[in-house]
């Protein structure tokens, strides 16, 4: 996956693309697996990094979302399972198995979940991943070492994905590129092509790199922007209703001895009514999450200092050792783009998170809400659509059992370079050449092998893309990921060929960034 190879396809295509997606997030990167299986030519243009807003921020689960079967949304919990089981055999290497216990509080509680959770793994039918049971309170407390004991009454133990957002995008994307897709970061779009009829047939968007603007013509143009959809809507129609409602969503990254065992722990009822999480990821804990209904979207949205104290008293009640500020390794925010809701005095936990496809008067569409779990059927369902209103020829999925990148059949999860899959073996013999194998970091053992990688073959084009998104450094240890930013930079203008301003320019605006995710 070359950036210059891809721009190069842009200038020398004269003819019009069956589809331009807007957008470099899970929605995006979803209807390119879809359409490019399906054998249409696909462009994919992302403003600036992949996944880098919501994309990149999730709480890291593959789930069908127990407590949206709380509000009674069955058909979204059952699509979001199947969906969680297709996850997980076709990129085993991002995607895995990974148990929960809900400490219970009295028989209520233990029937309720009980009842509840049986429920789940009904919906899943052959997807299952295993059948919930109550345990006991001591074997709760064998199970999770860290839990407070006074809290308890037993656990329920069920089972959920956990899985690795950025990786999983990139390995998509690299996928879709295969099938002949063109996706392209850093190429914001800049204004919408029209015909005599008033229908859209195209974007012009700008090259960031070499400053150089196009105008490509697209059968369907989509708005896959998440939080930014209202922007291309108003490119479409300045006068566009609102349809995007963000709101917040913050997590904790705690060091592994606050949760030292193998399970994570879902609390089910917090004081804002939502459910939080804690979840081991890459060695981690994740701690996670809020929801804030937030006025304006951004990129980098930054964590309030009541979300912070939120998470941080309700895992306190809940575990032995009661995690501190000084204990947060990072913390970071993402924005939920929840469709806006018509009735008033709607709180954004209760939004539905099903996804929805709006069809403007130009014909673009525009796809709202959905999740990581369900993105490739988000991308079926927006093929299905648009070969409806164009007339095509009706085709059916490709994508339900279709390996992604790096698609590995045994994984073995102490290797550190597990979520590399298949390229494994090859950032392996990379790191054999001179110099190659340094390492960057001993605490979270990267090496300049990886970062070279991450240059030569994931289109990443700054510190921050391999920081963040392709390593994800800045989320398991945001010091010292700044710490390692200046040798990232060095091996990344030596691929790049890039001189010593951009480097030091680069280290800057890192740091910069990656102060928000330290407390």
């Amino acid at each position: 996956m070359k950036r210059n190879e891809m721009i190069d396809k842009i200038r020398k295509n004269t003819k019009e693309y069956d589809f331009i997606i807007i957008g470099g997030g899970a929605t995006g990167i979803g209807i390119a697996l879809e359409a490019s299986a399906r054998g249409y030519s696909v462009v994919l243009l992302e403003k600036s990094d992949f996944t880098k807003s919501t994309s990149s921020k999730s709480t890291k689960l593959v789930h069908g979302g127990v407590r949206y079967l709380a509000q009674g949304d069955v058909g979204l919990v059952r699509e979001a399972v199947v969906e969680r089981g297709l996850l997980i055999q076709n990129a085993p290497h991002l995607v895995k198995d990974q148990t929960f216990i809900i400490p219970t509080h009295g028989l209520y509680d233990e029937l309720q979940y009980t009842i509840g959770l049986t429920l789940y793994d009904l919906l899943a039918g052959k997807y299952s991943l295993g059948r919930s049971k109550r345990i006991s309170k001591s074997k709760t407390l064998s199970r999770i070492s860290t839990i407070n004991p006074k809290k308890i009454s037993a656990g329920i133990v069920y089972h959920d994905g956990q899985f690795d957002d950025s990786r999983l995008a990139i390995n998509t994307l690299q996928s879709s590129v295969e099938m002949g897709a063109i996706v392209i970061n850093y190429c914001p779009v800049l204004g919408l092509l029209k015909d005599n009829n008033g229908k859209v047939s195209g974007v012009k968007f700008i090259d960031k790199e070499e400053n150089i603007e196009y105008e490509i013509k697209g059968k369907q143009i989509v708005n896959a922007t998440g939080v930014f959809a209202d922007d291309v809507l108003k490119m479409d129609s300045p006068n566009a209703e609102k349809t995007i409602a963000p709101s917040q969503g913050v997590h904790l990254v705690l060091d592994k001895s606050f949760l030292p065992d193998n399970d994570a722990i879902m609390i089910p009822k917090t004081d804002d009514g939502r459910v939080l999480f804690l979840v081991p990821w890459h060695g981690r804990v994740v701690v996670g999450t809020t929801d804030t209904p937030i006025e304006k979207e951004s990129l980098e949205p930054i964590a309030l200092e009541e979300e912070i104290e939120f998470i941080l008293n309700t895992s306190a009640r809940y575990l032995t050792k009661a995690p501190k500020r000084s204990d947060v390794l990072s913390v970071f925010a993402g924005l939920r783009p929840l469709a806006a809701s018509k009735g008033k005095g709607k709180k954004t936990k209760e939004i539905s998170r099903s996804h929805k496809i709006f069809v403007s008067k130009s014909g673009l569409f525009t796809m709202v809400g959905g999740k990581w779990t369900t993105y490739r059927k988000m991308g079926e369902d927006l093929v299905n659509k648009t070969e409806k209103k164009l007339g095509w020829n009706k085709t059916i999925t490709k994508t339900k059992y279709l390996k992604i990148h790096g698609y590995v059949d045994h994984v073995d999860h102490n290797n550190p370079l597990y979520f590399y899959g298949s390229d494994e073996k090859e950032i392996m013999k990379l790191s054999n050449e001179e110099g190659m194998s340094e390492l960057f970091s001993s605490s979270l053992g990267i090496m300049k092998a990886q970062v070279v990688w991450a240059v030569r073959h994931e289109m990443a084009r700054t510190v921050e893309d391999v920081l963040a998104r392709r390593v994800r450094c800045q989320l398991l240890d945001a010091k010292e990921s700044i710490k390692m930013a200046s040798k990232v930079a060095c091996a990344m203008a030596i691929e790049l060929g890039e001189d010593k301003a951009w480097e030091e320019k680069q280290v800057e605006e890192y740091a910069q960034v990656t102060m928000n995710y330290i407390l």
